[in-house]
């Protein structure tokens, strides 16, 4: 049987272990003494080069993959799911040559946005990156923990998650190459540049193939977007956390947005990528993005207060973002520490539905650490 067969598999790690994951990775560890200086910085004018960096940058703090979509089953019935794999440099055991050291931390996520249940379904693990068991590759995307994979192979991605309670097994084919966001890759996240990430998405992925919810099967298809980021300091310490979209226009277009904000709410920061249908991309300046809520909901289990629902200013165009459902929040503190909203999002133009994608706030429980 393999190690991860349960979707909560976390809890077969050891006491001891599953604290110096978690521990690392929040940079809690006594005695750790990670700082961002001790990680590789991200600095303006290094170009990015394909396919060598979709793979996973180990010299870095931090980094993600990120998967969302919609898809649609033989019924026509419509879910939103999530597939994220996160690896994290904890700046502990370089010296040590022991290949057990918990140098790089692996995490996942998977989530099913269902309508007819009402909430998310989620899952999550965390592991030390050691091969074969866990790990994120160097030079081309494979990013693993268990039985679960992210891998892009001859052009296209492919996704397998195995719960008890749910499963995905689906290609993603990209329509073409990455969308750069930033400065060709270079995305700054405050007024001080020092705040930056490498950043380029995949928008408009044609995705294809089985979701399992419980013992049932289901032949899907849909469209998703593919987030690639890294980072040694992503969060600025006055920022509380972020919201951001990826959208899949209907017109062929894409649109990538984000507000970095303090803890009263206010924006800090403001920026997006926004691709027209015939191929050209144009970088949004903060002036140009303006999140304003719109509604609010009150998770009942942790509290927290998320906007569901905002007016968008993007380059002088009013838009509206309404949620495919109110609760899809995803309680991550038995992996990456973070509690956080992310779900299948509509975006509305005159109130005619003009794109479909992904909505993610974060810091409205607590402020994300180790970023």
């Amino acid at each position: 049987m393999s190690r991860y067969a349960n979707d909560l598999s976390w809890r077969r790690l050891t006491a001891m272990g599953l604290a110096l994951i978690l521990g690392a990775w929040l940079g809690a560890l006594p005695g750790s003494g990670a700082r961002a200086g001790d990680f590789a910085p991200v600095v303006p004018g290094r170009p990015l080069v394909f396919p060598a960096d979709t793979g996973a940058h180990p010299a870095f703090r931090t980094e993600w993959w990120y998967v969302t979509g919609w898809l649609s089953d033989e019924a026509g019935r419509e879910r939103g799911f999530q597939v994220t794999f996160f690896r994290s440099a904890t700046g502990i055991g370089q010296d040590n040559p022991s290949r057990f050291a918990p140098r790089q931390i692996i995490m996942a996520h998977a989530a099913i946005a269902d309508p007819q249940t009402g909430h998310l379904l989620h899952v999550q693990r965390a592991d030390r990156a050691l091969e074969p068991l866990a790990g994120a590759a160097v030079g081309h995307t494979r990013a693993w923990l268990g039985d679960w994979e992210l891998a892009l192979v001859d052009g296209e991605y492919r996704t397998r998650i195995a719960t008890d309670e749910f499963g995905l097994d689906l290609g993603l084919q990209p329509p073409g190459p990455p969308v750069l966001n930033g400065d060709a890759g270079f995305s700054q996240k405050t007024p001080n540049p020092l705040n930056a990430s490498y950043y380029y998405s995949r928008p408009h992925l044609a995705a294809r193939g089985t979701l399992r919810l419980g013992d049932r099967a289901h032949r899907v298809t849909g469209e998703a977007w593919l987030d690639h980021e890294w980072s040694s300091e992503y969060l600025p310490e006055e920022a509380e956390g972020w919201d951001w979209i990826g959208i899949n226009l209907h017109d062929g277009g894409s649109l990538m947005a984000f507000r970095m904000h303090r803890p009263d709410g206010s924006t800090i920061w403001s920026a997006g990528t926004l691709r027209q249908a015939d191929g050209q991309v144009e970088a949004l300046a903060p002036e140009q993005v303006r999140f304003r809520p719109r509604r609010t909901w009150e998770s009942p289990r942790t509290g927290a207060e998320y906007v569901v629902e905002w007016d968008l200013e993007i380059a002088d165009r009013g838009m509206t973002l309404v949620p495919l459902m109110d609760d899809q929040e995803l309680d991550g503190r038995r992996s990456t520490g973070v509690v956080y909203w992310e779900g299948a999002t509509r975006l509305l133009e005159g109130g005619r539905e003009i794109g479909r994608g992904y909505l993610e706030m974060t810091g409205y429980w607590q402020r994300p650490a180790g970023l």
